[in-house]
C-alpha cells in the first residue's frame, strides 16, 4: 500500500461520514452513526470490520483489556467515532493506541456532534508507518 493509495481511502472514508451526516445531522447516539456508516461503506465498497477487540501483550503476556476500535478499514486506517459536545485527549490517545496496536499508518476521529464534518467534525492522525509508505 502506498502512501497516495492510504490518502484516497482516507477521502472515500470522511466523503461517506460527510453524506451520513449530512442526512442523519448531529444530536443521535454513537450507535446509530456507526450501524449507518456500516451501510454506506457496503454502498461504497469500503473494505472494513467492525467493534474489533484488540489483545494487550504486556511482556509477553496477552490479555483481553476490554479494546475494541469502532472500524479497521482496509488494513490500514483506524476510524473511532464520536457523537459528542468536544473531542477530548483521551479520544486522540484512544485512537493512537489502537493505531499502535493494528500497527495502522493512519487514523480518523470523527465527531458526528458537530455543525461541518468536513470543517471541525474530523481530526486525521498519521504516524511513523504512515511516513515509511512508498508515494
Amino acid at each position: 500500500m502506498t502512501k497516495k493509495d492510504v490518502d484516497k481511502l482516507t477521502y472515500e472514508i470522511i466523503g461517506a461520514a460527510i453524506d451520513v451526516h449530512r442526512v442523519l445531522g448531529p444530536g443521535l447516539l454513537e450507535s446509530i452513526y456507526q450501524k449507518i456508516l456500516k451501510y454506506e461503506f457496503g454502498l461504497r465498497n469500503i473494505l472494513y470490520r467492525s467493534e474489533i477487540t484488540m489483545p494487550l501483550i504486556y511482556k509477553g503476556w496477552e490479555t483481553d483489556a476490554g479494546l475494541r476500535c469502532d472500524f479497521y478499514i482496509d488494513n490500514c486506517i483506524v476510524l473511532e467515532t464520536k457523537a459528542v459536545d468536544s473531542i477530548l485527549p483521551i479520544h486522540k490517545a484512544q485512537l493512537m493506541t489502537y493505531m499502535k496496536l493494528l500497527k495502522a499508518p493512519k487514523g480518523i476521529l470523527i465527531n458526528f456532534n458537530c455543525v461541518n464534518i468536513f470543517e471541525s467534525g474530523q481530526n486525521t492522525f498519521v504516524n511513523d508507518i504512515y511516513r515509511s509508505l512508498p508515494l
